[in-house]
């Protein structure tokens, strides 16, 4: 039964990371602790080794498409070794109960951070001239030109 929860487990993980770029903490703990009844210190410690592959191959494929940025991965990848370490020494120096709680309020805040620029996305789309929730801009590019938008011929044109 715990393979076949670590295969599902792995499996939403791997999911979700690819689709919403989260480095599987936020899916991996709490799964961990729920289906495997581990503590939320070895949940953590678990997790961690476990988002290996994940990143990897994650990284890969959004190298792929020109979505990595290099030079502040590697800065951010640095620094988060000393924080790393911080960490795990708080971790293992708190209550589990404590734990749990500090973690869940991270979820919480993630969410509503979430909710609050999705919200202020659509406010904004919406209060956009020549858009809707149907036909929404992409990648905040402009629509394409018109001939009505095109400069007369010899006139002057935009910057």
């Amino acid at each position: 039964m715990e393979i076949v929860a670590a295969i599902v487990i792995g499996l939403l993980a791997g999911t979700f990371g690819g689709l919403f770029g989260i480095g599987g903490g936020l899916i991996f703990v709490p799964t961990l602790v729920l289906l495997l009844d581990l503590g939320q210190v070895d949940a953590e410690a678990t997790s961690l080794l476990a988002i290996l592959p994940v990143v990897v191959a994650g990284t890969w494929r959004q190298h792929l498409y020109g979505n990595v940025r290099w030079r502040a991965a590697a800065v951010i990848g640095a620094v988060a070794v000393a924080g790393v370490e911080l960490g795990v020494l708080t971790a293992n120096a708190l209550p589990e109960s404590t734990l749990r709680r500090l973690f869940a309020v991270l979820v919480l805040f993630v969410a509503a951070q979430l909710a609050w620029r999705a919200h202020s996305a659509t406010r904004a789309r919406a209060s956009r001239p020549g858009t809707s929730r149907r036909n929404p801009p992409r990648s905040g590019r402009p629509a394409a030109a018109t001939d009505a938008d095109e400069p007369p011929a010899g006139g002057p044109s935009r910057p």
